[in-house]
């Protein structure tokens, strides 16, 4: 296990640098396009759970607007996530700012997703198992239904990863990712711009 680990580990690093290299144009125009589209900071930053349920900052291309508008009342998610935002989101494109985080060794390229921190207290102690891996930019979670799967079964596919894991699995589920991201599918739940928050 702990050879595959560094194995894992050393694939993160030279995926990320390439995918780093690949994406740099891309996301250096998105960036730009972003900072004048919200007027604020393009990449959104927010505090998630990393292995053992640690903190870490990870990195997402803004969508939405802010919390308040301008005369400081709230405004409901639907109304902001705006229509590029939406097409981002459609096409993961949010995610990419994550390739530093896996850079840096907070996250992996593959594994359970990162959740708020307050999430951890919820958890039961067979679903706490999802924070024995390092978190993933993707997961078996997200090649199977993304936001349409409610909160249990997500953490039962997280478990199920992190149970079974193995080099071929990791391989297994960044093919998948491919076929997810071009169908565009489950990208949000019924009634909600992503997913409803997670209430024991």
């Amino acid at each position: 296990m702990e050879m595959q680990q560094m194995i894992k580990r050393s694939a993160d690093v030279m995926m990320s640098i390439l995918l780093l290299f690949i994406f740099s144009i891309p996301m250096g125009i998105l960036y730009v396009v972003l900072a004048f589209h919200f007027k604020e900071n393009p990449v959104f930053k927010s505090v998630r759970a990393k292995y053992q349920g640690n903190g870490f900052v990870m990195y997402k291309f803004r969508t939405m607007r802010s919390a308040l508008d301008s005369n400081n009342e709230p405004r409901p998610d639907s109304e902001r996530v705006t229509e590029l935002g939406q097409l981002i989101r459609r096409w993961s494109l949010d995610e990419l700012p994550q390739l530093l985080n896996v850079l840096k060794g907070d996250m992996s390229l593959i594994g359970p997703r990162p959740l708020p921190l307050e999430y951890n207290e919820l958890y039961t102690i067979e679903e706490r198992k999802r924070l024995e891996m390092k978190p993933g930019m993707t997961g078996w979670a997200q090649v199977n239904g993304r936001n349409n799967v409610n909160w249990k079964a997500k953490f039962q596919l997280d478990v199920m990863y992190v149970t079974k894991y193995s080099l071929l699995f990791d391989l297994k589920i960044s093919l998948l990712t491919i076929m997810v991201v071009f169908k565009k599918e489950g990208i949000s739940q019924d009634g909600h711009v992503s997913a409803e928050r997670y209430k024991k």
